[in-house]
């Protein structure tokens, strides 16, 4: 888990707890010895989500994102995590797919959605799709279409 991702942790178990900013770095200061976040290591920000913990935090159930709306964008984001698993990408995330489609469609299509999931003409679905299965033949990934069509 990054640093940025533990910290995100620890603001929203202190929004949970009720704790404005200045008690948020008096417990870190008592938990690390440091009041800062910028200012502590992953192993010291896992010391403080842990306090958290023991202090009634409770994680919350379903921090993905809903499924896509359609179908077909669904089979976007299942061909862009086979291609993460696959190591063929920097950025296995959302925002690696979004910019993705930024650099390779924006030129052609003027302009592009802020998000995949915003896509809606079947036309610019299709290239994005036909371009990840291009890039899984170049990748020599064999994308199992029937464990996909689940």
């Amino acid at each position: 888990m990054t640093d940025r991702n533990l910290q995100r942790m620890i603001h929203a178990g202190c929004r949970q707890l009720g704790l404005d900013a200045e008690a948020r770095r008096a417990l870190q200061q008592q938990v690390t010895g440091k009041a800062s976040m910028s200012e502590m290591t992953a192993a010291e920000l896992r010391l403080v989500v842990d306090r958290l913990k023991k202090d009634g935090v409770k994680a919350k159930a379903g921090g993905r994102r809903k499924p896509a709306p359609r179908a077909d964008l669904r089979l976007i984001h299942v061909l862009w995590r086979k291609l993460g698993e696959a190591g063929a990408l920097e950025r296995p995330d959302r925002a690696g797919l979004n910019t993705f489609i930024r650099a390779r469609f924006e030129a052609r299509w003027g302009a592009v959605p802020a998000d995949v999931d915003m896509l809606r003409d079947w036309h610019q679905i299709d290239a994005v799709l036909q371009a990840l299965i291009a890039w899984g033949k170049r990748a020599e990934i064999d994308f199992d279409w029937s464990e996909i069509s689940k």
